[in-house]
C-alpha cells in the first residue's frame, strides 16, 4: 500500500471514529429523553387515573343524592 493510500485510509478511519463517537453521544441523549418521556407519561397516566376515580366518585354521590330525593 502506498503512503498516500495509507494516509487517505487513516483520514477516513478518523472521520468514521469521530462519527461513531457523535452517534454514541446522540444515542445517549435520545435514551435520556426517552426515559424522561416515559416517566412523564407514567405520571400523566397516574394523574388521569386519579381524576377518573374522582369523577366516578362524584357520579356515585350524585346518583345516591338523586335516589334519596
Amino acid at each position: 500500500m502506498e503512503h498516500k493510500d495509507l494516509q487517505a485510509l487513516m483520514a477516513r478511519l478518523e472521520l468514521l471514529i469521530g462519527r461513531v463517537e457523535q452517534l454514541k453521544e446522540q444515542n445517549a441523549l435520545l435514551l435520556a429523553q426517552e426515559k424522561t418521556w416515559r416517566e412523564e407519561r407514567a405520571h400523566l397516566i397516574e394523574k388521569n387515573e386519579i381524576a377518573r376515580r374522582k369523577v366516578e366518585s362524584m357520579i356515585s354521590r350524585l346518583k345516591a343524592l338523586e335516589q334519596d330525593s
